[in-house]
C-alpha cells in the first residue's frame, strides 16, 4: 500500500466550520477514490512566504492516507484544483524505507 501526504494551505479569510467543512470533504474524497486516511496535522495560522492572493497568513493542514489505487493522487488533485478556500496544495509520495 503506497503511503500519501496532502499539504493544504487555506485561506486566513475562512471561519472554524468552514475550514473544518473543507477538510472533512477533502478526507471523504480520499475514501471515495479509494484511500484510508491515517492522522491529520493542523498547523494553524502562519505566515506566507510571499503574498497570495492579497494575503499574508494562512491555515496549514497535513493530511496524511494510504492507497493501493495509484489514481488517487491525481484524482485528488483534480478537485483541490477547484475547491473554493483552497489557496495551494501539494500530493506526494512518502518514500518506503
Amino acid at each position: 500500500m503506497n503511503k500519501y501526504e496532502i499539504a493544504v494551505v487555506l485561506s486566513a479569510k475562512l471561519e472554524d466550520e468552514e475550514r473544518a467543512a473543507i477538510i472533512e470533504r477533502i478526507k471523504g474524497l480520499v475514501e471515495r477514490f479509494g484511500g484510508n486516511v491515517t492522522s491529520v496535522d493542523d498547523w494553524g495560522k502562519k505566515r506566507l512566504a510571499y503574498e497570495i492572493q492579497k494575503m499574508n497568513e494562512a491555515y496549514y493542514y497535513f493530511i496524511y492516507f494510504e492507497s493501493e489505487n495509484t489514481d488517487c493522487p491525481n484524482e485528488m488533485e483534480q478537485q483541490l484544483r477547484i475547491m473554493d478556500g483552497v489557496i495551494r496544495y501539494l500530493v506526494v509520495r512518502e518514500d518506503e524505507e
